[in-house]
């Protein structure tokens, strides 16, 4: 039986989980590149593949009852709004939300981000307050804080990381003197796999009389997530990244906070009463919802969150953390390779890491020519690069469907470009 560590240190239980199996569910998986190489797919923190079962699930709403939601009342629109709304019932299951009415679907987790700054914060906070970030966060979870905070002439600050990207919670304790008004954060970097100590910062941060934003879009993937227990205050996470569709994600936030936010746009389905001069707004969640959403995508969200619920979230980690293992220790053999981040224990399924001599952009052309797929680039993390002074680097990254003939795949697609390059 595998062992599993959790976030807090624990060790427990879980069966294997076995890939090549879950392979046969992911129709993309057997095909060929141009190249005429099989597909090695390792650029899973960008987008995750799809299992048929959302597949399908999408298919058959616009086959057999593509209709609005939450309008018509004759049969295949009743069973477009049943689907819909049991979709967000598997979400609230998949992240441990208590009440179904907690979950906001949204396009992504940048939506997701972008509605709690508009409509949280232009509320609360105000000229001289701070928000606490990190130097590792996503594009996503920074631009809209420094919109806001330009806007209401706030402040922004920022927790550091030590070289391997560990964050310095020493210097957090010292932040939070500023009481801040919010605290936000990713629970695992997009770009060096740092998982954080989420329920030990939540803690600091509300003895501070902070609240707390967790951006989850790379833990919800690939770690049991459990709001309940994290206890922050707002969580997001896109669907695309988690088997589901493009144009789908979720914000979970306490019912009080959302009850208490003005809606973020403004139309059709987010209202209870229109009047010439005045409105009255829908209740929660719908408040939030304007307009006709993308019910597939919702929909395909949801048996994504049913799929990965079947799997079993301690079994896909386990999988991962082995994974992120092997990884390691096969990539540290490629001459000339640096990598980046935090130690195996300490990290989700991402390894970014550079050859010497070689741009990023370089490594990525010539892995492609053995059906290799990993990203190049900044990772929509310029600071964080900025911090470790580098202009770019290359990352692969894993899900339920990646094995170790993927991580052997991409070590000999590397000794390629040693060769070609002499590095």
């Amino acid at each position: 039986m595998a062992e599993a560590v959790d976030l807090r240190g624990a060790v427990s239980d879980a069966p294997p989980l076995d890939p090549y199996a879950l392979r046969a569910d992911f129709p993309i998986l057997s095909t060929t590149t141009s190249h005429g190489k099989p597909l090695v797919y390792l650029d899973s923190a960008a987008t995750s593949q799809k299992p048929r079962v959302v597949i399908d699930a999408v298919d058959r709403f616009y086959r057999d009852y593509n209709a609005n939601v939450h309008r018509g009342i004759y049969e295949i629109g009743e069973r477009a709004t049943a689907a819909y709304e049991a979709a967000r019932a598997s979400v609230a299951r998949f992240i441990g939300a208590q009440d179904d009415h907690e979950i906001v679907f949204t396009r992504n987790a940048t939506e997701a981000i972008n509605l709690v700054a508009y409509s949280w914060g232009r509320r609360n906070v105000g000229r001289g307050d701070a928000i606490v970030l990190t130097e590792m966060e996503h594009h996503a979870n920074l631009v809209p804080w420094q919109l806001l905070v330009q806007e209401v002439d706030g402040d922004l600050e920022f927790i550091p990381i030590t070289d391997d990207g560990i964050l310095r919670l020493d210097v957090f304790e010292v932040l939070l003197r500023l009481r801040p008004r919010l605290v936000a954060f990713t629970h695992v970097s997009n770009t060096l796999g740092t998982i954080t100590p989420v329920r030990e910062m939540v803690e600091m941060a509300h003895a501070a009389g902070a609240l707390v934003l967790v951006d989850g879009a790379q833990a919800v993937p690939h770690l049991p997530v459990d709001v309940a227990e994290l206890g922050c205050d707002f969580y997001v996470f896109s669907g695309h990244k988690v088997l589901a569709p493009m144009g789908s994600g979720a914000l979970w936030a306490r019912r009080e906070l959302l009850e208490s936010m003005p809606p973020f746009l403004a139309g059709g389905e987010m209202i209870r009463e229109v009047h010439l001069r005045r409105s009255e707004f829908n209740e929660i969640p719908w408040k939030f919802e304007a307009g006709t959403p993308d019910v597939a995508a919702a929909i395909g969200l949801g048996a994504a969150a049913d799929y990965l619920m079947g799997i079993g979230m301690d079994r896909v980690r386990v999988h991962e953390a082995e994974l992120t293992r092997y990884a390691l220790d096969r990539l540290a053999t490629v001459p000339g390779i640096t990598l980046y981040g935090p130690p195996a224990d300490r990290r989700s399924g991402v390894v970014p890491f550079n050859i010497e001599g070689v741009h990023p952009h370089d490594v990525a052309q010539v892995l492609d020519r053995s059906g290799v797929c990993v990203r190049a680039g900044h990772h929509c993390t310029m600071p964080l690069h900025e911090r470790l002074d580098l202009a770019a680097t290359a990352r692969a990254s894993f899900n339920v469907y990646s094995t170790r003939e993927d991580i052997d795949a991409l070590v000999d697609g590397l000794g390629e470009v040693v060769r070609i390059f002499g590095a």
